[in-house]
């Protein structure tokens, strides 16, 4: 591959990767509860689908710090959104999982973000909307490998 076509396809990259990004960030800020962060919603909507997991699995999940993923951890734990639950097996080792109330405000978020994401997929053929999610999914996988 041409060196220079590469490097106009990594600009054309990084430049649509951060206005969705941020746009999208702005997007879900807005519709939030006041209480809850976008990092928040985002570790309880992790919660909701894989049901339970350690602290060091979301740290490496969202690529932190052990301290970053400790702090919303403790404030999610404060609101009373999530429990933590030591192993039987090994007392040192702590699940977290979602209260009630946790995924209650889960879903009513995923309901909205999917509103708001279904408004921007909507603006795309059924062809390009396989072929946009099948390209991402390759690259999520991709960037797995980094």
């Amino acid at each position: 591959m041409e060196a220079s076509r590469l490097m106009e396809w990594v600009r054309r990259y990084e430049i649509a990767d951060f206005i969705v990004e941020r746009r999208l960030h702005a997007k879900v800020k807005d519709i939030m509860p006041e209480e809850l962060t976008v990092e928040q919603f985002k570790t309880l909507r992790y919660l909701r689908h894989n049901e339970r997991c350690t602290a060091s699995e979301l740290a490496d999940f969202f690529c932190v710090g052990k301290s970053t993923i400790t702090a919303v951890i403790n404030r999610l734990f404060d609101k009373g959104l999530i429990n933590r639950v030591p192993e039987e097996k090994d007392r040192r080792v702590v699940q977290l999982v979602l209260t009630a109330e946790g995924m209650s405000i889960c879903v009513a978020m995923e309901e909205r973000v999917q509103s708001v994401l279904a408004g921007i997929m909507d603006q795309f053929e059924e062809k390009e909307a396989v072929q946009f999610i099948e390209t991402l999914e390759k690259l999520a996988q991709a960037a797995m490998k980094l």
